[in-house]
């Protein structure tokens, strides 16, 4: 089988996609693969690299990459790809739009104003969301250009930062918790993975990307929080129409979770938190990747059998109009 690992791509968080794709390269099987590492710089290189590819295995993240364009593409030239179709990549890159679906499934999630223009700003509106607030791209990841504010005097500057990084910015409450991801995988929660950052009050960049910039252990949550988190977890992926897998991020206060986002193309660097999760439920970083494989080309599989299945109804259908015709006509 032929597979391309697409990575790199054109958005912020273009480093951390090189070093996903890094990851997923050194741990492919190559006696069941044959391997081809795509880097792309541009849209255009996409359409070019992936022809001829049996699968596009996808490192990609933030803008053209995680938000449905890419996998848009690929569905035009019939080459499947692994993980979550265009709309539920493109729901959750968005994360005005998400959080108001999952507070329609009656999901926790923190309050929040969402602005398209700096000519929103309104220190009044955040003041009565209180603060410390999260200041962050709408569309954005790996909490590039997001700020933690705890004063009218720092809100303008970090909202001009979060523009600077997207055409929306989220304005939402602090969660002061404890911070939790939860892997799904095929609709199945893997065990939960606490984060805690070393020498930050929050999971900024450094913590995240740096080796011991955070501390990240599975933990064993009493049963009664498990449950909602499970719940949660499970909720929101079915109610964003995950599929494959996915990671949602949590914060944990008074063991109530309150999600904070879906990530349907999760980091797979060598400190990601995904792989240690799977890690935890027995699987190595080769046998996860052989899972999201098949089960995103199952995904493909299901989807022609289930065409297949509709347009021999359909033709049954007419055959069985045109027979009640012919009775009709000679009666």
């Amino acid at each position: 089988m032929k597979i391309g690992v697409i990575m790199g791509g054109v958005s912020s968080e273009r480093e951390v996609s090189l070093q996903s794709g890094k990851g997923i390269l050194a741990n492919l099987d190559r006696s069941k693969y044959e391997v081809i590492p795509i880097d792309i710089t541009s849209r255009e290189e996409l359409t070019e690299k992936a022809k001829g590819l049996d699968l596009a295995l996808l490192a990609l993240h933030g803008s053209y990459g995680e938000d449905g364009t890419v996998q848009g593409t690929l569905e035009t030239m019939g080459i499947p790809y692994t993980g979550s179709g265009v709309l539920s990549s493109s729901i959750c890159m968005n994360k005005d739009l998400s959080k108001k679906l999952l507070r329609v499934e009656g999901i926790s999630t923190a309050d929040w104003l969402c602005w398209s223009s700096i000519s929103d700003y309104s220190a009044e509106a955040v003041e009565r969301l209180g603060y410390p607030v999260v200041v962050k791209p709408n569309s954005g990841g790996s909490s590039i250009g997001t700020h933690i504010v705890r004063n009218r005097e720092a809100l303008r500057a970090a909202v001009e930062d979060a523009f600077r990084w997207d055409t929306e910015v989220m304005i939402e409450q602090f969660i002061q918790g404890e911070e939790i991801t939860c892997a799904v995988i095929d609709g199945e929660l893997l065990p939960i993975i606490r984060i805690q950052a070393n020498g930050s009050d929050w999971f900024d960049f450094s913590a995240k990307y740096e080796e011991g910039g955070a501390l990240e252990e599975v933990v064993q949550l009493p049963a009664e929080v498990h449950e909602r988190v499970h719940s949660a977890a499970l909720g929101s992926y079915r109610a964003l129409k995950c599929s494959v897998y996915a990671r949602v991020d949590m914060m944990l206060r008074n063991g109530i979770p309150y999600v904070l986002e879906v990530n349907t193309l999760p980091g797979m660097t060598k400190t990601s938190l995904l792989p240690k999760s799977a890690e935890a439920a027995g699987m190595t970083y080769s046998s996860l990747l052989d899972r999201i494989i098949q089960l995103s080309l199952d995904k493909v599989q299901k989807a022609a059998d289930s065409v297949e299945d509709t347009n021999t109804e359909k033709t049954a259908g007419n055959g069985k109009s045109n027979e009640n015709q012919g009775v009709l006509s000679h009666g």
